[in-house]
This record gives structure tokens, C-alpha cells and sequence, in this order.
């Protein structure tokens, strides 16, 4: 297998469920090209279809062969920047994908494993986005729909990919998006982006995960 290039994978989806835009493929686009921290970094869109995201995703890996990467995705229903912790080998999507398939109640990947977590530094990242003043989260659920599926099988692919690492980050609406999401707080395409920074820094030096507070529910 090729080494890491050293160099960061950030993906989004394209618009998907009546949406004209999706903030993690605005998110990556932005990012595409740059050098952040010392990270060249290079976009890839995926398709919001059961079928033929794996397959992107899996080109990517191999094409651009990174030491890390981030998988975006839009949760509408959220405020903040969600960082996923595991990804679960279930799909049950409440709505079609972009070809029009509802798969429910399938495996990710049958006979694989029930969970894959995160290989990020998801509580460095929380607190150091909490300290930039964006909003931010630990999410202990990633759904059951396209974005789950790319993440669980991101892990399964990194697993196989000794030195890299990484997950997936669920993105608030933008506010050209919040008539749609009455419930949620839209986030600024630029607050978005920055905050994608803030992540980058963080993967050059992270903080031990055993030295930051706990992320955990009761409910």
C-alpha cells in the first residue's frame, strides 16, 4: 500500500432531500487547494446515494492517499458543529437518497462490526472550537443515512491504513437554509470554514484526550 502523502482528505456531499445547497461540500470547496497549518488540502464530493458514495470515497482514499481525513456532512436539525465519535453499521434512512432508494433497517456492512469509532481527537476538537467561539459539540450519533454509512466505512477503510486517521463532522445549516430548519441556528459559510481551520490546527498538535472534560450524556 502507497504511504500517506501527508496531506488532508476533506469530503462533502452534494445537495440532497429538496435542499439547494449543502454547506459541507461549500466547506470543502473552500478549503480546496490550500495549505492550513502545514496541511495541503484536497476536496472530493461525494453523492447522497447509497450506491455510489462507497466508491467515491474509496477512489479518494486511494487516488490522493492522505494522513487524514475529514468527512463533512449537513445535519439540518442541528446548531453546532457536530464531531462524530462512532458510526454504527445500521441504515434506516427516514428519507430517499439522490437516486431515490430508502434502504431500512440494512446493514452498513454485513457481517462487519456493530460500531467503528472515530480515530480524530474529538474532544480536543470540541474544546478548541469552543475556544474560537464557535458553536461545537461531541455527537454520539451520526443517523442512519448517507453520512453514517461514509463514516463507517471510512473507519473500516482506515483500519486497513496503519498512520491514518480520521471522521466525520456534522455541519449546522447556512443561513440562506433556515427556512427550511426552523429549529435549528444556521451558521455563516465563513464561521463554517473558519471553524474547518480550527480543526486543521488541531490535527497538527492535539491535546491528550485523557486531559479534557467529559462529553458524555445522561439521556
Amino acid at each position: 500500500m502507497t504511504a500517506p502523502s501527508g496531506g488532508v482528505l476533506v469530503t462533502g456531499f452534494e445537495p440532497f432531500g429538496g435542499e439547494a445547497v449543502n454547506p459541507s461540500w461549500q466547506v470543502a470547496q473552500a478549503l480546496q487547494g490550500q495549505v492550513i497549518h502545514g496541511w495541503p488540502v484536497v476536496a472530493v464530493q461525494l453523492p447522497c446515494v447509497f450506491a455510489r458514495a462507497p466508491q467515491v470515497l474509496a477512489q479518494a482514499l486511494a487516488a490522493h492517499q492522505p494522513a487524514w481525513v475529514l468527512a463533512l456532512g449537513l445535519a439540518g436539525s442541528r446548531s453546532a458543529v457536530s464531531i462524530e465519535r462512532v458510526a454504527v453499521n445500521l441504515i434506516d434512512a427516514r428519507i430517499a437518497d439522490n437516486a431515490g432508494d430508502q434502504p431500512l433497517d440494512q446493514p452498513v456492512l454485513a457481517g462487519g462490526p456493530a460500531a467503528h469509532f472515530s480515530s480524530l481527537p474529538v474532544k480536543a476538537l470540541w474544546q478548541a472550537l469552543l475556544r474560537a467561539g464557535v458553536p461545537a459539540e461531541v455527537s454520539m450519533t451520526a443517523g442512519a443515512f448517507v453520512c453514517n454509512q461514509v463514516f463507517y466505512l471510512l473507519m473500516q477503510a482506515l483500519a486497513q491504513r496503519p498512520g491514518v486517521r480520521g471522521g466525520f463532522i456534522h455541519l449546522p445549516p447556512l443561513p440562506e437554509q433556515a427556512a427550511q430548519h426552523p429549529h435549528s441556528r444556521p451558521l455563516a459559510l465563513a464561521q463554517q470554514v473558519a471553524a474547518l481551520h480550527t480543526v486543521l490546527g488541531v490535527l497538527r498538535a492535539p491535546a491528550p484526550e485523557g486531559e479534557l472534560p467529559p462529553a458524555g450524556r445522561t439521556d
